[in-house]
């Protein structure tokens, strides 16, 4: 199944537009994985356990498994989420961006190695950095336009000589011409609603990728209403920390399943 078919059934399956981020931290984790040599793995199944079911998708950043020399416990993720909640699309966080021969390998470790059914890229060294990963016709190219951090505007509000700002720039070159397969999506972020809906506006219901809600402080309804398509879906709405540490007791699951609940309802009551 291709990725935004694949994505559509989720948004369809678990009524949520909820993306549940895995940021797996082990000083963060309960005692009972304290010292385990599988900590990361078991913490994120765990919680892909208890989430799956509100989500339209989960979303491992590739740096905290890296950072951990945990990468093979990252294909054992998501081999088992392929297995056992195999309507879960997977997006490998790695914001890739490099030269089309290094772009080619990039490729295949997010698409072969790990599996994903989509990776995000950057768009700052061109398109030649992108094509490679077109050549994957079933999946997914989720490209940074309007990131999350503060720091993004000083580049991203660049206009150029036609008034218009870097990242609507970014979103038209996508829209208009990278887009090949129909698998393309962008990353926009939840803490300025503004320039969400001037992406939506410009790239009609191609989805959007929007973390910053929870801890990065997002406003859920803004959000949701900037953000949303034609038909009131269009979007993978990522929250991470609230979810994975919403407790750090021995209720930890439970916790995280009512955190993920709670944040697909808010999602839900703002469409």
């Amino acid at each position: 199944m291709i990725f935004t078919q694949k994505l559509e059934h989720a948004w369809a399956a678990s009524n949520s537009m909820l993306m549940v981020g895995l940021d797996p931290d082990p000083q963060r984790f309960p005692a009972e994985l304290q010292g385990r040599p599988d900590a990361i793995f078991e913490f994120c199944r765990a919680i892909v356990d208890v989430t799956a079911q509100y989500a339209c998708g989960v979303k491992p950043q590739i740096a905290y498994f890296s950072a951990q020399r945990a990468e093979d416990q990252l294909e054992a993720l998501c081999e088992y989420i392929h297995e056992y909640h195999p309507g879960l699309p997977i997006v490998l966080d790695a914001k890739r961006g490099d030269i089309g021969s290094t772009a080619d390998q990039y490729a295949r470790e997010a698409y072969e190695r790990y599996q994903a059914d989509a990776v995000t890229v950057s768009p700052y060294m061109g398109f030649d950095t992108i094509e490679p990963y077109l050549a994957w016709k079933s999946k997914g190219v989720i490209v940074l336009c309007r990131t999350s951090n503060k720091g993004g505007s000083d580049l991203q509000f660049i206009e150029s000589k036609d008034s218009v700002p870097l990242y609507l720039h970014v979103a038209g070159l996508v829209a208009d011409r990278w887009n090949t397969n129909g698998q393309c999506a962008l990353v926009v972020g939840a803490t300025f609603p503004d320039e969400i809906a001037k992406v939506r506006a410009r790239v009609g219901d191609m989805p959007l990728l929007v973390p910053g809600i929870g801890a990065q402080g997002g406003d859920i309804p803004s959000t949701v209403k900037a953000g949303r398509d034609s038909r009131g879906a269009g979007m993978m709405i990522n929250s991470s920390r609230a979810i994975l540490y919403a407790s750090g007791g021995d209720d930890w699951r439970e916790a995280a399943a009512l955190a993920a609940r709670s944040t697909r309802d808010a999602i839900n009551a703002a469409r």
